[in-house]
């Protein structure tokens, strides 16, 4: 072949592949509507979307503009409404639910048996003041720290805000929110992802270390669990990942005792699918199942003796302005932004007494909590 045919073979071959380059960016890749609501519903909840995502959700909007996805508008699972008739977890009286008995620790029961407790109460006595290394030091630190998505950064700001205000929290207590915008509970169940160093970047602003952090707040969910199948589905496929985020948390905190869960707030005023009822209500038995793994030695990582400990934190759920036996919890339109999902500074301000309430009261945590 002489020199001259090589090199027009060259030359044809260049040009096709700069055609096609032409081609793609004039023709890119159909806008995935389910990326686009999600990063929507992240821009909805205050956070600063990367250049990369900002840049999609931007087109993906004038795509609609123009009509593009108008047969796939994001739809909650269930019109909005003030209640659902569903019975909180909480409540002994109700019947089953789809099959699963309620009561945070099954069974119908809201306190965790006897076993359980007394493995609580041993872990909570050995929550004291540490110093940087993880040694026991007078004049060290506690640290507890929150896991979670946009709504749990936002609720557990507030919280932050109530806790160091209040006079009877302990002194020595670090209170540091690691929950992210925009991270769901896919973002967090590998020890290596970047939302754990985002949590370690919160420590050392804190002047705090990982050696320090003893007691987590864990608030977790999936964005559109439509899409993972119905009930239980979803919700097994949500206590896989909380599993995976204690398992993650262990590895990078050795000295973590506790830690407590909750499941989601109301979600019936959902005007999107990002995590409406009944999907909110449900991921309840996410956070049972996975206790009870641990409660009945079912789990065989989640049962070993250096394990923290599992236990509920603040039960959020109730039904809309319903509300629920045993207090005057109700969850009103105007406790939630715009989406009906994300919630307002009143419903900020109804979790974050909440958990203040939690803290200082119950028995596994008010030693360590308070003065």
């Amino acid at each position: 072949m002489n020199f001259k045919l090589i090199t027009l073979i060259v030359l044809i071959l260049g040009l096709r592949t700069l055609a096609g380059t032409l081609a793609d960016a004039a023709d890119p890749a159909p806008i995935d509507w389910n990326r686009a609501r999600a990063l929507l519903q992240r821009e909805r909840g205050g956070e600063k979307l990367s250049p990369d995502d900002q840049a999609y959700l931007d087109r993906a909007k004038s795509e609609r503009a123009k009509g593009a996805g108008a047969g796939q508008p994001p739809r909650p699972a269930q019109p909005p409404r003030e209640s659902t008739g569903l019975a909180p977890l909480t409540d002994k009286a109700a019947a089953d639910y789809k099959g699963f008995k309620l009561g945070l620790y099954g069974d119908g029961e809201n306190a965790p048996p006897a076993e359980h407790f007394k493995r609580a109460m041993e872990a909570a006595g050995k929550v004291v003041a540490l110093d940087g290394d993880g040694h026991a030091a007078a004049e060290g630190k506690i640290v507890l720290m929150s896991v979670g998505m946009s709504n749990t950064t936002q609720e557990f700001s507030r919280f932050v805000q109530l806790a160091n205000a209040d006079a009877a929290k302990n002194p020595r207590l670090v209170i540091v929110d690691a929950a992210q915008g925009g991270k769901a509970a896919d973002s967090w169940v590998s020890k290596d992802q970047p939302t754990w160093q985002e949590a370690e970047r919160r420590l050392g602003a804190a002047k705090v270390t990982a050696a320090q952090v003893q007691v987590i707040w864990v608030k977790q969910a999936r964005i559109q669990p439509a899409g993972l199948g119905e009930f239980p589905k979803h919700a097994q496929a949500l206590q896989a990942d909380l599993k995976r985020i204690v398992l993650a948390a262990k590895e990078r905190y050795p000295n973590l005792r506790l830690i407590y869960l909750s499941s989601r707030t109301y979600g019936g005023h959902a005007t999107t699918s990002l995590n409406p009822e009944p999907y909110a209500y449900e991921s309840a038995f996410s956070v049972q199942w996975l206790i009870r793994s641990q409660v009945k030695g079912e789990d065989k990582e989640l049962s070993d003796p250096t394990m923290p400990v599992l236990l509920w934190g603040p039960y959020l759920w109730t039904d809309g302005t319903k509300g629920r036996a045993g207090d005057s919890l109700v969850w009103n339109k105007e406790d939630t932004a715009a989406d009906g999902t994300h919630p307002s500074g009143s419903g900020r301000q109804k979790v974050g007494e909440l958990l203040l309430s939690f803290f200082k009261s119950d028995v596994t945590s008010k030693g360590w909590f308070t003065k």
